[in-house]
């Protein structure tokens, strides 16, 4: 555990009775431990037999988990309700459930280990990526945005195995010992890691400087977000998304890497590239940027709903009562009425 992480630890438990606080240390190293434990265990085995065994664990969070899975088909609901039967809900939720088993017990553990520059193209696909490349490689500064679908950790380590260093922007996690276990892992694959908290400064040095971050955009902002219409429903935004673009004029990509087979394989492309000259004369171009991410996020997650995190809080901030939809954007993104429910 570094000391920043014991002199956060100590404060967080200090507060409450000793006792407490050394209730909530032993929980963390008991977590720990069983995080270890589980990646010295799965790299015992070839990825495409853990993924199986994944696969069958998320089945099993989909039946035991009865809040996670109500707030699933909740938001799939609101998402879809009006083209899909609840049968056909289910499934797709169901499998986003296995889906995210196997990113989480077996892909997030084993990828810096296994996609490196040798072999990453035996398990990654990259389609149309010239412009998005170009956008990276003229070295004016550029922001890659994506959600809590497919595989978001594997688009970082494609882009850096490519020679492209990448600045990805991560929030803390409670537990301080996973937190330094995840962010050793990363930074061991060769990725340059911004810690949210207080990292505007740092971020605005990097796209000065011609560099790229990587955010993970659907996370739910409170009230000080920026409100965009998400299938169908005002979810908040960070504003630093538009706001880092505007003031450093870069553009923003916005990316996804999808399983496109059975085990360990992925597509990776672009949905959409935002420039500058779109944005600047509107009246308001931090919700245009805002609404334009929110639409292209959507159409790339119709098409492919089982990879989406249905069961994530996306939705949990409500605008206030006066809160008007934006006019919805148009743009190139595929048409997102062409999502296909699974069989």
């Amino acid at each position: 555990m570094t000391r920043r992480n014991r002199r956060w630890l100590a404060r967080r438990t200090g507060a409450w009775r000793v006792t407490a606080g050394r209730r909530i240390a032993l929980r963390y190293w008991l977590e720990y431990a069983a995080v270890r434990l589980w990646s010295l265990l799965i790299n015992c085995f070839p990825i495409e037999t853990n993924l199986r065994t994944a696969r069958l664990l998320g089945r099993l969070w989909w039946l035991l988990m009865k809040r996670h899975r109500q707030r699933a088909m909740e938001n799939l609901r609101a998402a879809f309700g009006d083209r899909y039967s609840d049968e056909q809900l289910g499934r797709i939720a169901r499998r986003s459930f296995e889906h995210f088993a196997q990113l989480y017990l077996v892909e997030l553990v084993m990828t810096p280990r296994i996609v490196n520059e040798w072999s990453w193209s035996r398990y990654v696909e990259l389609e149309d990526l010239g412009p998005a490349l170009r956008e990276l490689l003229v070295g004016r500064g550029v922001i890659l945005l994506t959600a809590h679908f497919g595989n978001y950790e594997l688009l970082g380590y494609t882009i850096n195995r490519l020679g492209l260093p990448l600045h990805a922007v991560m929030r803390p996690l409670d537990n301080p010992l996973l937190n330094d276990f995840l962010e050793e892992s990363r930074r061991a694959a060769g990725l340059h890691l911004l810690i949210k908290r207080g990292a505007s400064e740092q971020a605005g040095q990097i796209l000065a400087g011609g560099g790229a971050l990587c955010f993970i955009a659907d996370q739910d902002a409170g009230r000080k977000g920026v409100f965009a219409e998400f299938f169908g429903r005002p979810a908040s935004w960070y504003k630093s998304l538009g706001l880092l673009a505007m003031q450093y004029r870069v553009p923003l990509v916005v990316g996804y890497a999808v399983r496109f087979r059975e085990g360990f394989g992925y597509r990776i492309a672009t949905e959409r590239i935002v420039r500058p000259h779109e944005w600047e004369g509107r009246d308001d171009p931090l919700q245009w940027i805002t609404q334009t991410i929110a639409s292209s996020l959507e159409n790339a997650i119709r098409r492919w709903p089982e990879q989406y995190l249905w069961a994530h809080r996306r939705w949990k901030t409500r605008p206030r009562e006066n809160w008007a939809s934006p006019e919805r954007i148009t743009n190139s993104a595929p048409n997102p009425e062409s999502g296909v429910p699974p069989s």
